[in-house]
């Protein structure tokens, strides 16, 4: 789990570093924000699109070769996109990095719950090196691309590089386990397969609805907090940063809360709180000035990532059927599917302003609550289960 969720770490970068590159293309390129936008727009689309029919392969065929090659992918990607004053190049440079990522999470989060034995703890720290890759995106991109422009963007590729390795030694660790444990399985007498529960789908279809609020509040925040908060405090391109670094790294404590919270109260509760919290949260990044601001930045990346593992294990179990489909929606399509409003505050933005622009997200996690709230654990009413 320590290499998975290292390897994660190194692929959620590439997530991270299409946002944190906004503010450089604005600056050096005089992007409108519609404009700066639709990189990000573009990053989502095809991932959005292909990471369920990743998922889908993955239920029928194992592609554990995926991981390596697809973080290769995603940090080639996003380390050409400042390669050029090309729009439409800057387009697919970051449309391929999306691509890339949305191979990996299907096949990635299969190969963890396995490794997890089905751990909420466990998958809270796979998903941990996700956030902290986010977190760190804004670091790098600011250490690269501040100092050498945009570029200096190849550079990028380096964490991609070294992710394929932990990747590729991830998995040896996984099939050395299975090896062993096929070896002491052979000297006694072989368990019956437990039987398999049905999908339930419409569970599946409100929380995935629910991940879209989420995802919307979360990639249309980290597309603009930067520029908001360069805004709001009068500060430069390091107030933006921090922000932006703040909004990712706050992630970090909320995912490993979100493993033990459910641990003990259940996951269908933590998640309702934490969307319930997010509300007064995004109302305070929008409407309060000044450093206090940041704190309720804080506060968002908490709320917004303390049911960010249990929204995969949950999916999982809601289709244990399909837990490769379960992933590849859970994991991508619901999460990059927020890049799709991005356009849309930009243009609002460019209209009106960003506090406008910003005002309508603090709805989505209310509606987000709504969908919530007739949910019940997963198999809670299966009359097998012990």
């Amino acid at each position: 789990m320590p290499l998975l969720s290292l390897g994660h770490a190194c692929v959620d970068i590439y997530q991270g570093a299409v946002a944190a590159l906004v503010p450089f293309f604005v600056a050096e390129r005089a992007y409108t924000y519609a404009a700066a936008s639709g990189i990000v727009l573009a990053a989502s689309l095809l991932s959005s699109v292909v990471q369920p029919l990743f998922g889908a392969l993955t239920d029928k065929w194992a592609m554990p070769w995926l991981l390596p090659v697809s973080t290769v992918v995603g940090g080639a990607g996003v380390a050409l996109a400042g390669v050029g004053g090309s729009y439409p190049l800057t387009l697919l440079a970051v449309a391929v990095s999306g691509i890339g990522v949305a191979a990996y999470h299907p096949e990635a989060a299969r190969v963890a719950r396995h490794a997890s034995r089905g751990s909420h703890t466990a998958m809270s720290w796979f998903s941990l090196g996700g956030n902290l890759g986010f977190a760190a995106a804004p670091l790098l991109v600011s250490a690269v691309v501040a100092t050498g422009g945009l570029r200096a963007s190849p550079l990028l590729v380096v964490p991609a590089l070294a992710g394929a390795v932990l990747c590729v030694a991830a998995l040896r660790s996984v099939r050395a386990r299975e090896a062993a444990a096929d070896e002491g399985a052979s000297e006694g007498p072989r368990a019956a397969p437990s039987p398999v529960a049905e999908d339930d789908w419409p569970s599946f279809l409100k929380l995935s609805a629910a991940v879209v609020c989420r995802s919307v509040v979360f990639t249309g925040l980290s597309t603009f907090i930067a520029l908001f908060v360069r805004e709001r405090t009068g500060g430069g391109a390091a107030a933006g940063t921090v922000a932006l670094f703040v909004l990712y790294v706050g992630g970090a404590a909320g995912t490993v809360a979100g493993g033990r919270l459910a641990a003990r109260y259940g996951r269908i509760p933590v998640v309702r709180w934490s969307y319930a919290s997010t509300v007064l949260a995004v109302a305070g990044v929008v409407l309060v000035p000044g450093p206090l601001l940041y704190v309720f930045v804080a506060l968002v990346s908490a709320g917004l990532y303390v049911p960010f593992s249990l929204h995969i294990t949950l999916g999982q179990d809601y289709l244990p059927r399909r837990m490769g489909t379960a992933s590849g929606v859970t994991l991508g399509l619901t999460v990059s599917i927020g890049g799709l409003a991005s356009p849309l505050i930009g243009a609002v933005a460019d209209a009106a302003s960003l506090r406008v622009a910003l005002a309508p997200l603090i709805a989505l996690p209310a509606l987000g609550w709504l969908l919530l709230r007739t949910l019940r654990e997963p198999g809670a009413d299966d009359p097998t289960r012990p």
